[in-house]
């Protein structure tokens, strides 16, 4: 009974059924897209200026905002996570009988590469612009850091202003790949702002760098997932949206290669800190079984 209500509810309520993107849709148009891109920029930017000129060195006090903007988050993804699950199930049920002219061979075959022609309507598109106003909550984890006073990264803007852009290009053109993405990104984000909210509200951490490695993990599901898109598409006579994956592929490579460096910093800082600890700690004993000889 349970699954039978959560199925309707996030994947046969007829909203989500008939659901098509369109210009009318909320954030549906370029201009909407590079205008909140630009704007995220700049707000962060002069944040960060008007703080420094005001000389404000220490972290202002944010309360319970920051742990809750992650519970929150960690919430939504999970409803996205289940509610695409579902709904990638349903359309699988329900458009099996045309694979016989198409291509497509099997439920991963789908979910790597849509068959020519496909339309932006349906449940699984749905949950991607659900996905893709989610992006814009994200958003705020840079204003937390801002206020933090943390230092504001090139990487941090160019990474969520892409992540917005890559989310709106995936219902613009219907790519492939989008419904495993959405999957994969949203266990991701359910399980790490989790993690998140857990620390927040001073509950131990894990002792390695958990959320660094969560995401090296995506990283490398990602890279196998899109060698699986460009195979499809070259021996299966080829995957809808294959320029906005191209595109997409880009700018997504650029984000890896800047978080594969910040990995190997944060790997090697790291293993650092351990040798330092575990050579003071030896000094320190043999300095004790110096001074019981003496």
């Amino acid at each position: 009974m349970v699954l039978h209500n959560l199925t309707y509810w996030l994947a046969e309520q007829p909203s989500i059924v008939s659901f098509r993107w369109s210009p009318m849709r909320f954030g549906s148009t370029w201009y909407f897209v590079f205008t909140a891109i630009s704007f995220y920029i700049l707000a962060a930017i002069a944040l960060d200026v008007l703080l420094f000129l005001f000389r404000c060195r220490r972290p202002l006090p944010l309360g319970p905002i920051p742990a809750l903007h992650s519970l929150a988050v960690a919430l939504i993804s999970a409803v996205i996570f289940v509610g695409m699950l579902l709904s990638a199930a349903a359309e699988i049920r329900d458009t099996r009988w045309f694979w016989s002219r198409t291509k497509i061979s099997t439920p991963f075959h789908w979910l790597l590469c849509f068959p020519l022609g496909t339309r932006p309507s349906g449940r699984v598109f749905f949950w991607s612009y659900i996905f893709y106003l989610s992006r814009f909550l994200h958003l705020l984890r840079t204003f937390f850091t801002i206020l933090r006073r943390r230092r504001l990264t090139f990487f941090r803007l160019f990474n969520q202003s892409i992540n917005i852009l890559m989310s709106f290009l995936w219902l613009e053109f219907s790519q492939s790949f989008q419904v495993l993405a959405i999957l994969l990104d949203t266990l991701l984000y359910s399980v790490v702002y989790g993690y998140r909210f857990w620390t927040a509200i001073g509950l131990p951490r894990a002792r390695f760098p958990f959320v660094v490695n969560c995401q090296a993990v995506l990283v490398a599901c990602n890279l196998v997932c899109n060698f699986g898109v460009l195979l499809l598409h070259y021996t299966k006579g080829g995957c809808n949206g294959i320029g906005a994956w191209g595109f997409n592929s880009v700018l997504s490579g650029a984000i890896s290669l800047l978080f594969l460096k910040f990995y190997a910093k944060k790997m090697h800082w790291r293993n650092s800190t351990v040798s330092e600890d575990e050579g003071s700690t030896t000094h320190r004993g043999s300095a004790n079984l110096q001074g019981k000889d003496t």
